[in-house]
């Protein structure tokens, strides 16, 4: 009987089935598919091109003759090649820019490149850049200012139509579009058909963005939008290459609209607990100016000044937005050039060889001891595997071992975003010569975190999360 008894203990423990630890939920709002491919991107680059290149200006007041529209040489494959030789993902060209002059032939007004000389009337900007992208893989996005300070209607509810009647131009004619994007310039001064006096619009309610931005949707449905508050990406909030460091993918807009004052604090560092996935999209010039001016021609950025840039958005979790205008001829000038190519250098030496790669890795916690959550998955080079601990577990460190001590410069480190930001804080100490030495300390990571240490050797590397919304999930650790 007893014999009897303890064989049906066995088998009720043998058949009993094993405990199941599920993959975590999402915690708070997440990217959708096209924001993640935004994400992915990394640096794209803004093209300032119209009549204010030929009149050395950088907002025309909307009376500017088409006939001065003319480059003598106009090769948006060198603009296209160069971009992509350097690393940019995507181009978003100035299709109108505040003064008004279209750069393709529209049917709705008279003051586009259709009555300018170039190429007799019959030239196209917008279908040549989308073209030249297009063949060299790079995606074609559009920036069509809301502001107009050419149209006599600007300001009456007859002007939203004609707004509206020139995206469907675009986004027919013109697609696939990856990014829309409109700023906050709105209202002013301006010539508006000759009456030159400054109007004033209701910026929340104007535009009646709602119905616009649907509109758009409904020809392309995966459409990035950028503007102060989204819905797509939002505003870095400064032109000068600085997203926050502290950075949250997320806002709350219900009460934000274009050019609203006071929000650049908000629009620079996101919020912990913003109820929409609104990352921040850093804009910023290779020259002082947006569009191109002679003057300048020895102002445009160095190559390590771009480098730093490329650390304070990428680096800190945004994507990069780099305008480069192109000058009278149609062409990028040589400086421009020069300073990109010396750009992906420094990017291509800096990033060169990730020490960290395919090394081991232990973690104080590992999500219900699964091999599918162990912290090996941080360098396996697979951005759809993560390292994650048990739901009640938001501090804990992992550490990356090498084989022999390695020279350590920067440390990058990626969230499995696909499920929420959540990493509130964090430090990276290194290992060398028996001894942990602390090496930098910060707060988000999100997308991407690439943190600047001072260089030295180490055998470890530990990265301690001391803050975080819910179980941490990192997918990623390089080390260069």
């Amino acid at each position: 009987m007893r014999t009897s008894l303890l064989f049906a203990a066995v088998l009720l423990v043998a058949c009993s089935p094993k405990k199941t630890v599920q993959a975590p939920t999402a915690l708070g709002p997440v990217p959708s598919e096209s924001q993640l491919a935004w994400h992915n991107m990394e640096t794209n680059a803004f093209i300032h091109f119209t009549t204010n290149t030929f009149t050395d200006k950088e907002w025309g007041f909307g009376d500017e003759s088409p006939k001065i529209f003319n480059p003598s040489d106009f090769d948006p494959n060198q603009w296209i090649t160069t971009l992509k030789d350097t690393g940019f993902k995507g181009v978003i060209l100035t299709c109108k820019h505040h003064d008004g002059f279209c750069l393709w032939p529209s049917q709705y007004t008279e003051h586009s490149i259709k009555n300018s000389p170039f190429q007799g009337g019959k030239g196209d900007i917008v279908k040549a850049v989308s073209d030249a992208a297009r063949a060299n893989g790079l995606k074609f996005g559009v920036y069509l200012s809301p502001w107009d300070r050419n149209r006599a209607d600007y300001g009456t509810p007859e002007y939203i139509t004609y707004y509206r009647n020139q995206l469907k131009e675009l986004f027919t004619s013109y697609g696939p579009v990856f990014e829309m994007w409109f700023d906050g310039a709105n209202g002013g001064d301006g010539y508006y058909g000759g009456a030159k006096e400054k109007r004033k619009i209701d910026g929340a309610h104007f535009y009646d963005w709602p119905t616009t931005l649907n509109m758009v949707r409904e020809m392309e449905p995966d459409v990035i939008f950028f503007s102060d508050a989204g819905p797509g990406v939002r505003w870095v909030g400064n032109e000068r290459g600085l997203a926050g460091e502290t950075n949250w993918n997320t806002i709350t807009p219900d009460t934000l609209y274009a050019g609203q004052p006071g929000i650049t604090d908000l629009l620079n560092q996101g919020h912990e607990n913003g109820t929409a996935w609104i990352p921040a999209e850093v804009d910023v010039s290779i020259r002082p100016g947006w569009f191109y001016h002679a003057k300048e021609d020895s102002l445009v950025k160095s190559p390590e000044q771009l480098f730093e840039i490329y650390l304070t958005s990428v680096g800190r979790g945004s994507t990069l937005l780099l305008n480069v205008p192109p000058d009278r001829s149609g062409h990028f000038h040589e400086n421009d050039v020069a300073a990109l190519k010396g750009f992906k250098a420094l990017l291509s030496n800096e990033f060169r060889t990730n020490v960290a790669a395919g090394a081991s890795c232990t973690a104080t916690n590992v999500r219900g001891e699964l091999q599918n959550f162990q912290a090996g998955l941080l360098t396996d080079g697979n951005p759809e595997t993560y390292w994650a601990t048990d739901d009640d577990v938001t501090t804990a460190s992992t550490e990356i071992s090498f084989k022999e001590a390695k020279p350590v410069k920067y440390v990058v480190l990626q969230e499995y975003i696909k499920l929420g930001q959540r990493v509130k804080s964090f430090n990276i100490e290194a290992y060398s010569g028996g001894t942990w030495r602390p090496l930098a300390s910060a707060t988000t990571i999100g997308y991407k975190r690439i943190i600047r240490v001072n260089p030295g050797d180490a055998e470890k590397i530990r990265i301690n999360i001391t803050a975080a919304k819910g179980c941490p999930l990192l997918s990623n650790v390089e080390v260069y």
